[in-house]
């Protein structure tokens, strides 16, 4: 039996079908940009655009399903089976970024005009999947090749231009930069350098993902480094520019999460103890989950910096049960890593009292309800009293924990 296609072999398949039935219409098609660098790289592709002369009019009429999500700028979405989209997009020029965002007017062109107006020229490849001869698959009109292989991030054309067009491409300089491994042509880098203040006037959501998508990232420490090396850290963050080396940020391991790698990168910035999550979730765009976490983390680490380490077994167990003590734990293991392992010794003995870290409850409001209480505010006082005599050892089965409870509701205590 032959192997399930992959996500990503279904989704080539797509855009080459996609290709092929363009050709057969008597089109120029080929997959395009990001798609063609990853594949040329060694790298598995996200997803697959396919870029061509057919308007978007051709394009609407050659599939069944499509949706005309950008059809002034010749951009149409062909979907397939289970929810597959492919992004077909008629070769452009662009004229004029009033909004710094998106071209005031565009005129439908050939291949060459297309790759000309793109960001960077890794960007601006395009392939022929139906060529048989590998050599000339790739049609580059920008010396991306050259730019693969030198490992370089390379603006099109005049850097200043594509700069001025579009403020956000200074962080994607980055992120691609820091991402493959690459570095920033000196040309490129000393336009972003003279276009920073621009970025201030970027919408805070585009700044956010942005800044996501390079703090997600195991280069992280590496991004920052070129943030602040560029001077985007200062429009991207709403703060003044930073020096500081993001040591705190290049200890955490692979998978970290945005608000753990935002904390540490805090502290690289600011040192321990200072609050700065209402400025960084303004000027991020934060969800209310990524900030409250963000802070959570830090004055979790905080604790762990010493009162936690005086609470009672109960108080220690729930504290390490809340959300943001892994991650505290890890900012630990690189600040104080004698303190860190001070806690891991604490923690390994907490599991041996009781019945264990975060045992199930014995009782709940419906138990309670059951034993023939009236639910009302007390019932917090006695859930939590229970369970913490359950967590430090001194209730240990169902029967205590009633009896417990019952002195609890009396007012008598344990």
């Amino acid at each position: 039996m032959a192997p399930l296609a992959s996500e990503h072999d279904r989704a080539r398949r797509d855009a080459v079908e996609i290709v092929r039935t363009l050709r057969d219409h008597g089109h120029a098609a080929y997959l395009a940009g990001g798609c063609v660098r990853d594949e040329l790289l060694g790298l598995t592709p996200t997803d697959y655009d396919v870029a061509t002369d057919a308007v978007p009019s051709a394009i609407t009429s050659q599939f069944d399903r499509t949706s005309e999500v950008g059809a002034a700028f010749g951009v149409v979405l062909v979907h397939h089976a289970r929810g597959r989209v492919t992004e077909v997009a008629t070769f452009r020029k662009d004229f004029e970024y009033g909004d710094k965002r998106r071209p005031d007017r565009v005129e439908f062109t050939d291949a060459e005009h297309d790759a000309r107006r793109r960001d960077f020229t890794i960007n601006a490849l395009f392939l022929d999947p139906l060529e048989p001869d590998a050599a000339r698959q790739v049609i580059d009109f920008v010396g991306g090749q050259d730019d693969l292989t030198r490992r370089l991030v390379r603006a099109v054309g005049d850097p200043d231009e594509r700069l001025a067009e579009d403020h956000l491409r200074a962080l994607r300089a980055v992120r691609f930069a820091c991402r493959l491994g690459f570095e920033i042509d000196p040309r490129t880098a000393d336009a972003i350098r003279a276009h920073t203040a621009d970025l201030a006037g970027v919408s805070r959501e585009r700044i956010g993902e942005e800044l996501r998508k390079m703090l997600t990232h195991p280069a992280r420490a590496r991004a920052a480094n070129w943030l602040q090396n560029l001077g985007l850290d200062a429009p991207a963050l709403g703060e003044a520019r930073s020096d500081a080396a993001p040591d705190v940020l290049g200890g955490l391991g692979e998978a970290a999460s945005f608000p753990l790698a935002l904390a540490a990168w805090a502290i690289d910035r600011h040192g321990l103890g200072v609050a700065c999550g209402p400025a960084w979730r303004d000027a991020l765009c934060l969800s209310n989950d990524e900030r409250d976490m963000f802070e959570r983390i830090l004055e979790t680490l905080g604790e762990l910096r010493g009162p936690w380490f005086d609470l009672d077994v109960a108080g220690q167990k729930r504290a390490a049960a809340a959300g943001g003590f892994a991650e505290a734990r890890a900012l630990l293991g690189i600040i104080d890593p004698s303190r860190a392992a001070g806690l891991d010794e604490r923690m390994d003995h907490l599991a041996t009292i009781g019945m264990g870290m975060w045992p199930r409850p014995f009782l709940d409001g419906a138990a309670l309800i059951e034993m023939g209480m009236q639910p009302g505010p007390v019932f917090a006082r006695i859930l939590n009293g229970v369970y913490d005599a359950q967590l430090d050892g001194r209730v240990s089965d169902r029967a205590h924990a009633e009896r417990l409870a019952r002195n609890l509701s009396d007012g008598s205590g344990v």
